[in-house]
């Protein structure tokens, strides 16, 4: 559950996007590959010598020509496709090599039908689609009439199934397209957002400063010359007003910089969902007399384990918990986060745990975090109460 472990699955392309690299390209390649399990009947057939010279050079370059459409058309799709027009003359291309094929060299070639219609299902229309996978299977056995009708039956339901388990394939591809796309924007308009609120805040804090600034500035241009003592005093008003508004911009760029608990719970309780990850979170939580470096430390602590959960822990249950505690050095804010998942792959603190238990103990608190029967814990500690300098009240 460290910053620095990502496991495989972080590595991995993302549906629906095009391969970044040679490995990404390499696995695509793979999964598509896979399915050329179907050409072992085609190609048994042709090795085995069952036809004259002629017919087999011309079945090798013909089942050459049918791969290469057909891994155009699906690999192709995966990432930027072709135009619709190309597309539908690559599939009509596809399935007139399969009947020729079919027809001139035996039933053995029947397979072919079956990359036909995953191309019409990865590729087309839902709506097209829906239509085209049955009447793949149609033309299918009408082929196997004139060359083995027994063979066209038995493959008939395996065209229909893949054909429309592509189509929902495709449908997947695209709601997390949508769905990406839809993050973004609702990031896009969050930061937005918060950067108006950021300008509402600053003209709220500097219009009145400012426009005293300038009033008490021209009253000292004014006075200058005949009352040099009462310029002098407004000059240092205007010193007075200015250092103030430097103080409450300082304090309002701070409270957007800093953390806050309760809305890194919230965020919490998003991002778990999302990852699919069940989630047990504590109510709304009472902060009254915790100092603000204590609440910033543990929003930052919340933040990274929650990240670490989603991200390297492939945990399927999260529980958040937050308790005040007496101990021997004063009050304390406990904050927990544990899992089930298997805690990352390294064998030491990575470089997201040291960095928060240097932040803790910056806030006088603590941390720990290590692997526990059936998962990964989360501890982390801070007063609850602001330090009572004993030298003070002496």
């Amino acid at each position: 559950m460290t910053e620095d472990q990502l496991p495989d699955q972080e590595r991995l392309m993302r549906m629906g996007e095009s391969p970044s690299n040679r490995r990404e390209l390499l696995r695509k390649l793979v999964w598509i590959g896979v399915w050329l399990v179907f050409l072992s009947a085609p190609v048994h057939d042709l090795a085995a010598g069952h036809h004259t010279l002629a017919g087999t050079a011309a079945g090798w370059t013909g089942l050459a020509a049918f791969v290469g459409l057909y891994l155009a058309l699906v690999f192709r799709n995966m990432g930027r496709p072709f135009s619709r027009p190309l597309v539908v003359g690559l599939i009509v291309a596809l399935g007139v090599l399969a009947v020729v094929l079919c027809l001139t060299l035996g039933p053995a070639w029947l397979g072919l039908f079956c990359y036909v219609s995953v191309a019409c299902g990865a590729t087309l229309p839902v709506r097209a689609a829906y239509w085209a996978v049955p009447a793949t299977g149609a033309v299918m056995m009408l082929v196997g009439l004139r060359t083995d009708a027994e063979e066209a039956r038995n493959l008939v339901l395996l065209v229909l199934l893949i054909g429309f388990a592509m189509i929902g394939v495709g449908q997947l591809v695209r709601t997390t397209i949508e769905l990406r796309r839809a993050r973004a924007t609702v990031a896009q308009l969050a930061a937005n957002e918060e950067r108006l609120r950021l300008a509402r805040d600053l003209h709220d804090l500097l219009g009145h400063s400012l426009s005293l600034i300038t009033l008490k500035s021209e009253l000292a241009g004014r006075m200058l010359p005949d009352h040099p003592d009462k310029a002098a005093q407004q000059v240092a008003d205007i010193e007075q007003v200015s250092r103030q508004a430097l103080v409450d911009v300082r304090e309002a760029v701070s409270g957007y910089r800093r953390p806050r608990l309760s809305a890194e719970l919230a965020g919490a309780q998003v991002a778990l969902t999302a990852a699919g990850v069940s989630a047990e979170l504590p109510a709304e939580p009472d902060l009254t007399g915790v100092p603000e470096e204590s609440e910033s430390a543990l929003a930052w602590v919340l933040r990274e384990a929650v990240t670490n959960v989603v991200r390297h822990s492939g945990a399927q249950r999260c529980v958040v918990g937050l308790v005040r505690r007496q101990t021997l050095d004063g009050p304390m804010l406990e904050l927990s986060v544990e899992d089930n998942g298997s805690g990352g792959s390294g064998s030491g603190p990575g470089n997201g745990l040291t960095g928060l238990t240097e932040r803790l103990e910056k806030a006088g608190g603590m941390l720990e975090a290590g692997r526990v029967r059936h998962g990964f814990r989360l501890v982390a500690r801070v007063p609850a109460a602001t330090p009572v300098n004993v030298g003070s009240r002496a």
